[in-house]
């Protein structure tokens, strides 16, 4: 047996990964592939900076999206700050520092969540607002993937896309699509299996 050959597991015992899904204003099913939503959608803009929705991926009961930011350039401040300017946790000041993004999204209905709003933190509770966080993505730099967690999913009639960048010279600033699009792609996703 080779210096870096794996040892035998132990009998009888076999390894998965959590099947359980977190509830569905956390995030999206680990037992689901989304249906897709081929957008790419800018939402605001200056002659530095854009911000644009690149991607929907819709789940049974809310969806993912990827907010798509691109600079043209960045100050030795900025750099320095740029992964904290994405982050709402990151600032508990008021007025909010002109650096931060400020994004958000508006159903139909006209109920809006944005990244100003707390997400929810108890699974035992269905929240009784729309709900926005961002759970992953990453970049470097002057290009940055974000990606976020809607739920639940939205009434038909106008999406929109909102956002607002100060310090990147971008005011408030709203882009919208068929919300039947996103609905039509959750009618789309495949259950790989039952939840254990």
């Amino acid at each position: 047996m080779g210096f870096f050959q794996p040892s035998a597991p132990p009998a009888g015992r076999v390894y998965r990964a959590m099947a359980v899904s977190p509830p569905a204003w956390f995030g999206p099913p680990r037992n689901v592939l989304p249906g897709s939503v081929p957008v790419t959608l800018i939402v605001g803009r200056s002659d530095q900076t854009v911000v644009a929705v690149t991607g929907i991926q819709a789940y049974p009961a809310g969806f993912g999206l990827t907010l798509s930011l691109r600079l043209r350039n960045l100050s030795g401040r900025e750099e320095r700050l740029f992964p904290y300017l994405l982050d709402d946790a990151a600032f508990e000041t008021d007025p909010l520092p002109d650096e931060f993004l400020r994004f958000g999204v508006q159903f139909a209905d006209g109920r809006k969540v944005t990244n100003l709003d707390q997400p929810p933190s108890d699974p035992e509770h269905e929240p009784d607002r729309p709900v926005l966080h961002q759970h992953g993505g990453g970049g470097g730099g002057s290009i940055w993937d974000m990606e976020h967690w809607v739920w639940p999913l939205p009434p038909t009639g106008p999406f929109a896309f909102v956002c607002e960048w100060p310090a990147r010279g971008i005011a408030e600033s709203r882009a919208e699509i068929d919300a039947v699009s996103i609905l039509d792609a959750a009618a789309r996703a495949v259950t790989l299996w039952p939840e254990d």
